[in-house]
């Protein structure tokens, strides 16, 4: 608890640290362009006027960028943004070409994930018919995870022509992400009477990666309907923990949308609430074509995007949301 403690004042005085360094910035700034404004008041010599002007010149767009950068760090904070989180992909429409592209899309995430330094931990995998995913949850943890990944939630739409068309005709497909914030068993009330857990065989292919124990572990909340099932673990107690850690998150994220429709002035400042009936991206392979349809982005490299480049997608909605704060904050 003391580690835990320690390790958010760090994060907490590194936050602060930020802020004081564009506020010093800032400061230096304003003072430069007044002592050069105060040498074109009181200087007759002309070279010296001049070289005030200049400086101004050169000072007031920096002293903007300042005041803008000043007014991005004093925005209110996310609480989530540090949060590791819960990775939920699953197929929508388009049946095996769905599946195929939740693994794909997982793919993609893992390797922007090693990019950032995190670590990725499958919770729970469920293979397709003819390959892909019929589902996969996965942990993400590291350093703000949930702040670069949040925007990722909704429906992701693919338009190409699967392997087995021999009509060379485009087939769309969707597919569903689920980013929620990490849970501890502090954020999250649990009644243990309201949970059912049932424990079982591991299904799968068989062979070696298949326990042949009642290792595999249901969890159903009974007041919500939400099931849990974890069969990735060797032991009934890393499953259950595993389901746990699931369900704890699916929770928080439940409370927190109940309380984002409850407060219906504060939903409309909300960003990234993780409506899943919402088409936030389209992949379009025959034109190498991502579009988000949130901000109306669009670029022609879906290869590199595939490959782990998600940040060509995320920058940008960084970008456009932090713009849509300042504005709200006026």
């Amino acid at each position: 608890e003391k580690k835990q403690k320690l390790q958010f004042i760090n994060q907490e005085l590194s936050e602060l640290e930020k802020i004081v360094t564009v506020y010093r910035q800032w400061k230096k700034c304003v003072s430069e362009i007044q002592s050069s404004r105060d040498i074109l008041e009181g200087e007759k010599d002309e070279e010296l006027r001049a070289m005030a002007r200049a400086e101004i010149s050169d000072l007031e767009p920096q002293l903007l960028q300042l005041q803008e950068n000043l007014k991005l760090a004093l925005l209110p904070k996310d609480p989530n943004d540090d949060k590791n989180i819960i990775l939920e992909i699953r197929p929508g429409a388009g049946g095996d070409e769905s599946s195929l592209f939740t693994e794909e899309l997982f793919r993609a995430y893992t390797h922007f994930a090693s990019t950032q330094g995190w670590k990725v931990k499958i919770l729970s995998m469920s293979q397709g018919n003819v390959g892909g995913f019929k589902e996969v949850i996965a942990s993400v943890t590291g350093e703000k995870v949930f702040s670069k990944l949040k925007y990722e939630s909704g429906v992701h739409r693919v338009q190409r022509v699967p392997e087995t068309e021999t009509q060379g005709r485009v087939h769309t497909s969707t597919v569903t992400v689920a980013v929620l914030p990490e849970a501890e068993e502090v954020d999250v009330k649990i009644n243990p009477n309201e949970i059912r857990i049932d424990v079982m065989r591991a299904s799968g292919a068989g062979g070696q990666s298949v326990n042949t124990t009642d290792s595999a572990v249901r969890l159903t909340h009974i007041p919500t309907g939400i099931i849990v099932y974890c069969q990735e673990q060797k032991s009934q107690l890393g499953n259950k923990e595993q389901a746990f850690k699931i369900l704890y998150s699916r929770l928080l994220a439940l409370e927190q949308e109940k309380a984002r429709k409850e407060a219906s002035d504060t939903r409309l400042s909300q960003i990234g609430t993780g409506d899943r009936s919402e088409r936030i991206r389209t992949y379009n392979f025959p034109q190498s074509r991502i579009t988000d349809h949130r901000i109306g982005l669009t670029i022609h490299q879906i290869n590199q995007v595939m490959q782990g480049q998600v940040d060509l997608l995320i920058d940008p909605l960084v970008a456009h949301y932090q713009a849509e704060a300042l504005k709200n904050q006026k």
